[in-house]
């Protein structure tokens, strides 16, 4: 399929929280026809509406009129959710090209690819990296999985909001490096936030840390990130709840557990971001682990 017969798919998006709404922002000013389904935050819809996407009310009513449904949703019991049922996407009963860039199980994945693909549902996977800030300007990394013929026609669709794309190779791929790109973030995020708790209790300042790490061979930008909580206070610093970071740890576990490995790091990790839940803090956004990990340690 070439470049221009691509430009003229229809594209359907479901899931417009803070990835999402800059996603399809992306899409529909960049000249795909869009098509939003009904949300009870009204404010992403209608800004897209604005622009000239149509809005639906249900996944079924969707694939009934378009060619390619991207989902950015939480997991995957929502993707199953938007998928069956009489309102669900499947029961539109066409062909379709479906993009979850959820961060979802590789193992529902890969299920829910072989469920649908009799019916003429293709599944691909196109989970992402980088911030909401990135979404809206374009720039997200995606880590996409399918056979050849798939990633051609989805390449220009996620190109209107990536700035890189990286295939990763069959279906689930994608989810499955997702989790270990998560499992390596998060990691860090549970070492900053034990190593700034042992910082305080020494008298060593937030600053003092930063000085150190910052430009070091310790920075990446993920810790540019990070440290925009513990050094600016900024609430935004990293818009990724704790909440969705330990549902996603969890996957990595299901994962670990199914392919017979043990991985005690990410164990650790699990509880760090477990614990933070536990305390109550599951909405809070990852950079707040420095705070959670410091209170838990006070006495």
């Amino acid at each position: 399929m070439g470049g221009l017969q691509l430009s003229k798919e229809r594209i359907g998006f479901i899931g417009l929280g803070l990835m999402g709404h800059g996603m399809a922002r992306n899409l529909v000013t960049k000249g795909w026809p869009l098509t939003v389904m009904a949300h009870r935050n009204r404010a992403p819809v209608e800004s897209l509406v604005a622009l000239g996407a149509s809005e639906v009310s249900t996944p079924a009513e969707m694939a009934r009129q378009v060619d390619v449904i991207v989902l950015c949703v939480t997991g995957s019991p929502e993707v199953r959710s938007i998928l069956s049922g009489p309102d669900g996407i499947a029961a539109a009963g066409r062909e379709l090209l479906i993009i979850d860039c959820s961060t979802s199980d590789p193992s529902v994945t890969m299920e829910l690819a072989r469920q649908l693909q009799p019916n003429g549902i293709t599944l691909a996977d196109a989970p992402l990296s980088r911030t909401p800030a990135d979404a809206q300007a374009g720039t997200l990394d995606v880590m996409a999985g399918g056979d050849d013929d798939v990633f051609s026609r989805m390449e220009p669709i996620l190109g209107a909001f990536a700035g890189r794309i990286v295939r990763t190779g069959p279906v689930g791929t994608g989810h499955t490096m997702k989790l270990l790109n998560n499992f390596l973030s998060l990691g860090y995020a549970s070492l900053y936030s034990e190593a700034l708790m042992i910082a305080g209790k020494t008298g060593l300042s937030p600053q003092a840390f930063d000085n150190v790490i910052r430009g070091g061979r310790m920075d990446c930008a993920f810790y540019q990130t990070f440290s925009k909580w513990f050094i600016d206070h900024d609430p935004n610093a990293h818009k990724f709840s704790i909440r969705n970071a330990f549902k996603d740890l969890s996957y990595l576990q299901s994962l670990v557990t199914a392919v017979g490995a043990a991985n005690p790091v990410g164990a650790a990790v699990r509880n760090s971001f477990g614990l933070a839940v536990g305390l109550g803090h599951a909405e809070d956004y990852v950079p707040k682990m420095a705070d959670i990990i410091t209170d838990a340690n006070k006495g």
